[in-house]
């Protein structure tokens, strides 16, 4: 990940996302997807395998990085700690979801940044309810009405029993940036998230549409330790998207860039 800006401090000691900023609205939005946790890798074991359960060894907020995301956490350290002190994030805020917490506390500590990694439950995955560790195939042969339920109404309004759909999570998501959206000026935040959590932030950042939305999820792949920048150089206002599910940061240190995309059947049909 390059970085031209130069040096200097900077540094954030507050409560949560909301005590973080609340001097000064962002100028800059950094988007973080955790690094490759063991679910990411029996979720694609379970697929290949043309299983129906994925077997997780934890619930899903518990389960944590394998080695793989440790070592990307670290690269995305690496890279982080090369820009410039004046231009770092002043609040970073992680998902309280062990593979999210981790990836930020390790990628900060690398980076040698004097700033405390904050949860913010706002920022966790989204819950899948029943639907909680099956594959397509496991939903289609124990839920075959919630299977056709979920094609009827595609990715962004279908909500599984005891789940939320997509539009359930940018709702949430819409409350975070309302704490950025209006303050003043200068805060940098970093924030620590989920795969669907990064392509919500940006379907309410850019105004898409569901059409759009759906367009983006199904030829993109977020990518693990990537990183999507926005920004506003007025610190109020719409943001601007820089650049997007950028890894590049981690072919340069050897690390393994690995996808663990979720289901690309997203349009209602």
């Amino acid at each position: 990940m390059k970085d031209e800006r130069t040096k200097g401090t900077a540094a954030a000691d507050e409560d949560g996302l909301t005590q973080a900023v609340q001097e000064a609205g962002a100028v800059e939005l950094l988007l973080i997807r955790h690094g490759e946790s063991e679910g990411n890798v029996a979720a694609t074991e379970a697929r290949e395998a043309g299983v129906e359960v994925i077997e997780v060894p934890a619930r899903d907020a518990d389960v944590n990085l394998s080695g793989t995301g440790r070592d990307q956490a670290k690269a995305l350290g690496s890279a982080l700690g090369r820009i410039a002190a004046e231009f770092r994030p002043d609040a970073v805020v992680s998902s309280p979801y062990a593979r999210a917490r981790q990836t930020a506390e390790i990628a900060v500590e690398t980076a040698g940044w004097p700033v405390q990694v904050r949860m913010d439950e706002r920022l966790r995955d989204r819950e899948l309810g029943i639907l909680d560790r099956l594959t397509r195939l496991g939903v289609e042969s124990r839920y075959p009405e919630e299977s056709e339920r979920r094609d009827w109404l595609g990715k962004l309004y279908y909500r599984p029993p005891g789940g939320e759909s997509w539009a359930d999570v940018a709702l949430r998501l819409r409350s975070v940036l309302s704490e950025l959206n209006n303050l003043g000026n200068g805060h940098r935040v970093m924030l620590v998230c989920h795969d669907a959590v990064i392509m919500l932030f940006r379907y309410v950042l850019e105004g898409l549409s569901e059409e759009e939305l759906l367009d983006l999820a199904a030829r993109e792949a977020i990518l693990n330790a990537s990183v999507t920048r926005f920004v506003r150089p007025s610190g109020a206002g719409p943001w601007t998207l820089e650049s997007f599910n950028v890894a590049d940061h981690l072919a340069e240190q050897g690390v393994a860039v690995t996808e663990h995309g979720g289901d690309t059947s997203v349009r209602p049909q």
